[in-house]
Formats: structure tokens, C-alpha cells, sequence
């Protein structure tokens, strides 16, 4: 899970602060040497770390801080805010073209890092907001970086543009702008090659593609994953052919946090999108101030509630909220609303967001572990249970009797103890969906039973 690591370790300090009453200086400053050793350990540039630090210090060592109602607060907020700082305050935009003007977006980086899915991912999100995108294939060495972006193209709906055969990426950026003219594409993503390591080849290469068409949007791709080598490969590709914005791919899996805090402070240049996941749809917008409230486990609800706007079919949840109010759920609602939240990311991504999960946990417990536990086992396990019942028992859960049962747990590969608890906690929550109008007042809201 992104940031578990780091997110435990400032939690873990954080707790420490808030427990004391009153604060002083050297409870702030030993405070402070622990956030920096987290910082550290999760590969964040030290020279980062050391500006870092010293800001905080510098506004949570004071009278008005250490005096107040509730210091230990005060600090968690100073810290909040320059983390956001740190990252870029606000989020910044792709540069576009007035009108039916052609914008350019290169997509660069190392062989490996996402480039050739992250073109596709950006087509997906441009196509939501109304832009016609054309995909080209600059990865004149690799056929299979072709073929990959030939297929994401088709399952993202955006034209695409290749030559067979051709070895020259000149010549295919050449064709790609008169392509694009021709079939009313209004941003032409290329998808450049990478190498293993820095070398000069490659740089004189990208050099070649911005003289031949003016790039309105120079996207460098890192692998988050790989922390400090990140930052160095941006600085590296920033002097030699300047970028202007960064993309984050593998973010899900990245348990540190050090390329997202370094990057902009190292570069200068914005992070534009973090990849969370494989599919194609899976690509968020870095927002520095939610990311910061993730990292120090205070959660992203504006994410969420973004992310469930994009995902929940609006036409279905209508019909949910309609039965609900009826006092009515069956089986067939509680599939779809698993499927709802694999849509969202799975109960990980979710529960990731939300404020305050860490401090809910038992003592020693990680958000990662039983969020996983709790996707990966029993979520998919509780699936396998309703697909195996028939449709006359999703909608009618009384037909099941023990035979049925038996069917039900061979059928799922599981213990009929499972899906006797699956159906005793069904008809439970039954019974409180069928208390709900109740609970509910003339206008809808809640009426507290108290």
C-alpha cells in the first residue's frame, strides 16, 4: 500500500505529541529527529530532509506553538503544511492548445518505468474531458512497445500511429502530425523509446524529436518504486532535455513515500499524475495537499468521494437507494456492490482514504495487512459464494435450505460453516435495511434513536 511504511512510522510520533499535554522544546526537536530518521528510511533526498526539518523547526519551536491549547496538534498541522509545500503546494495542469489546435505530449523515461501504459492511462483521462487523442509509437527498437500501445489504444478508444519497420523516429513523428490533421486529433501523445541506463543516445534522440515539432508537454515517467534513483534519473533528464512535469507510475506499491516528497523539491518540476494500479483507468491526478493528509494517515476523502463519482454507475446506485429505502436488499445488490468497490480499487484503496484508519487498528496491526487480508481472502471468498447460488437464491435468500448450502459450498470451494455465516450475517443486515425507513426522517435524514 502506498506509504504504509512512512504513514506508521509518523503516526507512531505523532501519537507521542498528542499524548502530552504540554509540549517543550526538546519534546519538539526529539520529535523532530524521529520524523527524520522515517524521511530517511524512506529514501527521501537528505538534503530535502535537512530543508525540511529546519522549516518545521523553525515555526513549531516558539511560544505562541508551545504555549497554546494544544501544541502537539499545532505541530502535526506545521508539518502538514510544509509536506504539502514540500511537494508543490498546488497541483498543476497539462499545457493546451487553444481551440482545434494540436497539443504535443512526449512521454519519456527508463525502459521499464510505465511510459507506454501511462501514454494510454493520459488518453483515457484527456477523453473525459472531451479531447481526441492519437497515440504514436517513437519506440522504434522494440516491436513489442508498438503492439502494446496499438492495443491500449484500442481499449482506450484513441486513434493510433505507427510505421512498420521504420527506424527513424523523426520520420514516424512527421507522419503522426500529418495523421493527426487528417483525423481531428487535438492532442498527439508520443510515446518515446527508453534504455536501461541513461545514455547519450537517448538524449539526442529526444533533443531530435522537440526540434522537429514544438512539444507543449514534456513528460518524464519514474517508477516510483525505486525512491532516491527516481529523483536522480528526473534531474538527469530535466538537465539534459528538460522536462515539465512528472508521472509517478507503480505508486501503489511503493510503501515509502521518497520519490513523491523529493521529486519537485530536487527538480523543480510538478508532479502532473501518480499511477495506483494496473488497469488502465488507474491513473489520479497529484493533488500535493491530499497526498500529504495520506502520508501522515489523516486520509483523502475529497479522492474518495472524486474516485467514487468516476466509478459508481449513477443509474445503478439509484435503483440500490430505492430498494434500500424499501427496506429492500438482496443478494444480487450485494454483488453489485462488491463490484462497485473492485471499480474503486478494491477496500484497500478505500480504506487508505479514509481518515483516522491507522489509529482503529490493534496494536501492531498494519492498515496494509488487513486490508489485504480483508480483500484478497474474504472479499473474493464471499464472491465465489453468491456466484455460486442461483438467481432465485441471490433474489431470495429463504430458499436456502441446507442442501442448497451444501451445493453452494462445493460449488465455491468452501467450508459449509462459510456460507452459513455469509447467510446469518446477510439476513442481518436484512433486517437493519428493513429498519432504515424508520430510522429515516420526513426528509430523508437520519433520526437519532436517543
Amino acid at each position: 500500500m502506498a506509504f504504509e511504511s512512512l504513514t506508521d512510522k509518523l503516526q507512531n510520533v505523532f501519537k507521542g505529541l498528542k499524548s502530552k499535554g504540554r509540549l517543550t522544546e526538546i519534546d519538539v526537536r526529539a520529535a523532530l529527529r524521529e520524523v527524520k530518521m522515517a524521511l530517511l528510511e524512506a529514501d527521501v533526498n537528505f538534503k530535502v530532509v535537512k530543508t525540511f526539518i529546519k522549516s518545521i523547526e523553525a515555526r513549531a519551536v516558539g511560544a505562541d506553538v508551545l504555549n497554546g491549547l494544544n501544541p502537539g496538534q499545532t505541530v502535526i498541522k506545521i508539518v502538514n503544511e510544509e509536506m504539502t509545500s514540500l511537494m508543490g503546494s498546488e497541483s498543476s495542469e497539462l499545457k493546451f492548445e487553444p481551440g482545434q489546435n494540436k497539443t504535443v505530449i512526449m512521454m519519456c523515461g527508463l525502459q521499464g518505468s510505465g511510459k507506454t501504459t501511462s501514454a494510454a492511462k493520459i488518453a483515457l483521462k484527456l477523453s473525459k474531458k472531451g479531447k481526441k487523442s492519437l497515440l504514436v509509437a517513437c519506440d522504434v527498437y522494440r516491436p513489442a512497445a508498438a503492439e502494446q500501445l496499438r492495443v491500449n489504444a484500442e481499449r482506450v478508444s484513441a486513434d493510433y500511429f505507427g510505421i512498420d519497420g521504420e527506424k527513424d523516429p523523426i520520420v514516424v513523428v512527421k507522419g503522426a502530425m500529418e495523421y493527426a490533421g487528417d483525423h481531428g486529433d487535438n492532442v498527439v501523445i508520443i510515446d518515446t523509446a527508453g534504455r536501461l541506463q541513461i545514455d547519450d543516445v537517448l538524449m539526442e534522440e529526444l533533443q531530435r524529436i522537440k526540434e522537429t515539432v514544438t512539444v507543449h508537454n514534456t513528460l518524464l515517467v519514474v517508477d516510483a518504486m525505486t525512491g532516491q534513483e527516481a529523483v536522480n534519473v528526473a534531474e538527469t533528464f530535466n538537465e539534459k532535455v528538460g522536462i515539465d512535469g512528472v508521472v509517478l507510475s507503480k505508486m501503489d506499491g511503493d510503501s515509502r513515500g521518497g520519490a513523491a516528497l523529493s521529486v519537485k523539491a530536487v527538480t523543480g518540476k510538478p508532479i502532473l499524475f501518480v499511477g495506483m494500479g494496473e488497469k488502465l483507468e488507474d491513473l489520479d491526478i497529484f493533488y500535493p495537499d491530499r497526498m500529504a493528509s495520506r502520508i501522515l494517515g489523516m486520509g483523502d476523502v475529497l479522492s474518495l468521494i472524486e474516485k467514487a463519482g468516476e466509478q459508481i454507475d449513477a443509474d445503478k446506485e439509484r435503483q440500490m437507494s430505492a430498494k434500500l429505502k424499501k427496506g429492500k436488499f438482496d443478494f444480487e445488490d450485494y454483488l453489485e456492490s462488491m463490484n462497485q468497490m473492485k471499480k474503486m480499487g478494491g477496500l484497500s484503496s478505500v480504506m487508505s482514504m479514509l481518515p483516522g484508519m491507522g489509529g482503529m487498528l490493534p496494536k501492531g496491526a498494519k492498515l496494509g495487512d488487513i486490508s489485504d487480508q480483508i480483500d484478497d481472502k474474504k472479499m473474493s471468498r464471499t464472491e465465489a459464494i453468491v456466484l455460486s447460488m442461483t438467481i432465485e437464491e441471490r433474489r431470495n435468500p429463504d430458499l436456502l435450505n441446507p442442501s442448497r448450502k451444501h451445493r453452494i459450498a462445493k460449488g465455491a470451494g468452501v467450508d459449509i460453516a462459510e456460507v452459513n455465516r455469509l447467510v446469518k450475517q446477510f439476513k442481518e443486515a436484512q433486517k437493519m435495511m428493513k429498519r432504515l425507513p424508520q430510522m429515516m426522517g420526513k426528509r430523508g435524514r437520519f433520526k437519532l434513536p436517543f
